[in-house]
């Protein structure tokens, strides 16, 4: 549970069940009608409305099954607090962003991301397309719980007397607006150039650029190959998209497309591979991306910023090329937030989350996607040629599930045994071990001179982890 103001942390701490989805990394997730019930929603979006300023909501959803159903609730929160709802329907994260960047409005995107169908989730922008601060969330967070704790007839919680009538807010549709301003924006962006020559494969991962990543590239030049674009509400990521690249890779081969481009379900991330079907991850493009647009004066204070997770190889090629790193916790708000704070203008993920603030105030797979190739176009040269920017210290990432994550600061004994592996790999190698902020369990990360030593420290301290943390405390 995130952190509350004073004086609501008693109250909610003392009445709110575990099994509530609480605000993470990335909104509120959990399984959808389990977990992330319409009730659950619908006091998110009663919650919002009296936090947000504005009076009227963009809402937007990816392809999940549970979207509409999950639209309907939140409206109905937000509506039942006096707010109106425009619902944008199906587009991608960014294209949300923008469109409350453009109209000045508050909005939310009803997305689990690159998670499976069964889950979905809440984010919300603030005016202007921005993700909210810890401080704003923790206010939404903190009404949510008291109206999931209480009675909605308690007067202190109650909707205001007087939503009733025409002061109950308006659910009404956008008509294609949205989808329209996101094209339109996503094109401009590269000011009349073509991606002529380029024959790029385009991974969909049947979520929300299903229907709008492959005309674009080709309105744009590119000759496009597309899977993956025919979502039926239950393959969403499945098998498929940035998670799941393999498929991208054998028809980048089997076609001799120059690259191809992986998108997650809400299309704000996106990872690439090169005509050998070799993966380019999102250190790679922001490593290709960043000197770039230091070559065009147009990288600024030469600075990018990452998290954490971010390879030890790109920081060792910037560090090469003259450039400032700055390191943030993991999550692309707090990327963005560092981002605003020091006036930079590139920072990102290793998972495909980049974010280019000349065009963008989140991460846009697709604008990601355009920037590359825009880069191959003009260079003339390959992805694999432009990706050896940097070279990866071999990392292994494993997902340790059934522990009690509330242990793992406390763990003495773990944290002993990350020392030792530390200092046996000689100031060559890192350990990076954290609780998900979106999923009930611990990621254990160990980059090392060769694979085999990153195997054989994460196995180890993969053992620690469930050995030491112990099971989750059972749900109330």
């Amino acid at each position: 549970m995130n952190s509350q103001h004073p004086a609501t942390e008693a109250v909610v701490a003392a009445s709110i069940p575990a099994s509530i989805p609480r605000f993470g990394t990335d909104g509120v997730r959990g399984v959808a009608n389990t977990e992330l019930t319409p009730e659950v929603v619908m006091s998110l979006g009663r919650a919002a409305a009296r936090v947000l300023p504005g009076g009227t909501f963009l809402v937007g959803r990816d392809t999940r099954r549970s979207g509409l159903q999950l639209f309907g609730a939140l409206s109905a929160g937000l509506a039942a607090e006096g707010a109106d709802v425009i619902d944008l329907g199906v587009l991608p994260t960014p294209a949300v962003a923008l469109a409350s960047a453009q109209r000045g409005l508050p909005a939310a995107m009803i997305s689990a991301s690159h998670n499976p169908f069964e889950d979905n989730g809440v984010k919300f922008f603030s005016a202007g397309g921005r993700k909210l601060d810890d401080a704003v969330e923790q206010q939404i967070d903190a009404i949510y719980g008291q109206l999931m704790a209480r009675t909605l007839s308690e007067p202190a919680l109650a909707a205001n007397a007087d939503r009733s009538g025409a002061n109950v807010g308006w659910v009404h549709e956008d008509g294609g607006e949205a989808v329209r301003s996101y094209v339109s924006h996503i094109t401009g962006v590269l000011e009349g150039r073509r991606l002529g020559g380029l024959h790029v494969v385009i991974d969909a991962a049947n979520g929300a650029l299903s229907a709008i990543a492959g005309p674009v590239l080709a309105q744009l030049g590119a000759t496009v190959t597309t899977l993956h674009d025919q979502p039926n509400g239950t393959n969403i990521n499945a098998d498929c998209g940035s998670t799941h690249l393999q498929s991208l890779m054998d028809e980048v081969r089997r076609s001799g497309a120059d690259l191809g481009l992986g998108f997650d379900g809400d299309a704000d991330r996106c990872l690439a591979c090169d005509a050998a079907g070799e993966l380019i991850d999102g250190d790679q493009i922001m490593a290709m991306l960043a000197l770039d647009l230091r070559s065009r004066s147009q990288l600024a204070a030469d600075t990018v910023v990452v998290t954490v997770m971010t390879n030890l190889g790109f920081k060792l090629a910037m560090q090469f090329e003259g450039l400032t790193v700055v390191e943030t916790k993991v999550g692309d708000r707090y990327v963005l937030e560092a981002l605003e704070a020091g006036g930079y203008s590139l920072g990102g993920e290793q998972s495909g989350h980049v974010i280019m603030t000349q065009h963008a105030s989140t991460g846009d797979g697709l604008l990601t996607g355009i920037a590359v190739m825009d880069l191959m176009a003009r260079t003339g040269r390959s992805l694999a040629s432009l990706g050896a920017v940097m070279v990866r210290l071999p990392q292994v990432l494993r997902n340790v599930r059934g522990v009690d994550r509330s242990k793992l600061d406390s763990s003495t004994v773990l944290w002993d045994e990350v020392r030792a592996a530390e200092i046996a790999m000689a100031g060559s190698g890192r350990v990076l071990i954290r609780p998900s902020g979106t999923e009930a369990l611990v990621r254990v990360m160990v980059e090392a001179p060769t694979a085999e030593q990153a195997e054989a420290v994460t196995a180890h301290l993969c053992a620690v982890v469930e050995r030491e943390l112990g099971a989750p405390p059972p749900a109330s």
